[in-house]
């Protein structure tokens, strides 16, 4: 796969843009919050700290050429990101995503993650996305289920979070060839 190219997708009241330094106190206002942390992995740590906000905005968390800032009036107030998978799964990539719970329940995420693959799948030439959701986030797998993802099944103990096993519920949506499969 050749470099990623640097999207930016403008939608009905927000912007997915690339993170930039002065992002810091936003990302730390929504990030320290247990209830966003709640439905991710623990590569988010809680306490959310300045020296975490400044590593991930220094690159190294994950890889920010593939990783944007939602931004809702006009202050980034989440993420989202993709991992693209290389090789024998160079058509696949892995989507993952956050809000802030201020915009939660408004049906942001949604409009956002269908906006952002109408772009992204051309653009990076793919025919499988998938995502994980950790139990107890229905409203992960609601935003998956209204973008077309299907549950493909089901990760037992799948993370081992906060000293206990989580499981992890696969979904998983197919374009162009692979999508009569």
């Amino acid at each position: 796969m050749s470099a990623a190219p640097r999207l930016r997708v403008q939608g009905d009241g927000f912007l997915l843009r690339p993170w930039c330094a002065d992002d810091l106190e936003a990302l730390l206002e929504h990030a320290d919050d247990a209830a966003v942390v709640r439905g991710l992995g623990e590569r988010f740590p809680h306490p959310y700290t300045r020296a975490d906000g400044e590593a991930f905005l220094a690159g190294r968390v994950v890889d920010l050429a593939t990783a944007w800032a939602i931004e809702l009036e006009g202050r980034a107030c989440g993420g989202l990101s993709l991992l693209l998978q290389g090789g024998e799964r160079a058509h696949a990539a892995r989507l993952g995503y956050w809000l802030g719970r201020r915009h939660w329940g408004r049906g942001h995420m949604t409009r956002i993650v269908g906006a952002f693959l109408q772009a992204a799948v051309p653009a990076y030439g793919l025919q499988r996305v998938e995502a994980f959701v950790l139990e107890g986030n229905p409203a992960s797998a609601r935003v998956l289920e209204k973008n077309g993802f299907r549950h493909e099944g089901t990760c037992r103990a799948g993370i081992r979070k906060g000293g206990r096993f989580h499981d992890l519920h696969w979904y998983a949506r197919m374009w162009g060839g692979a999508a009569g499969r």
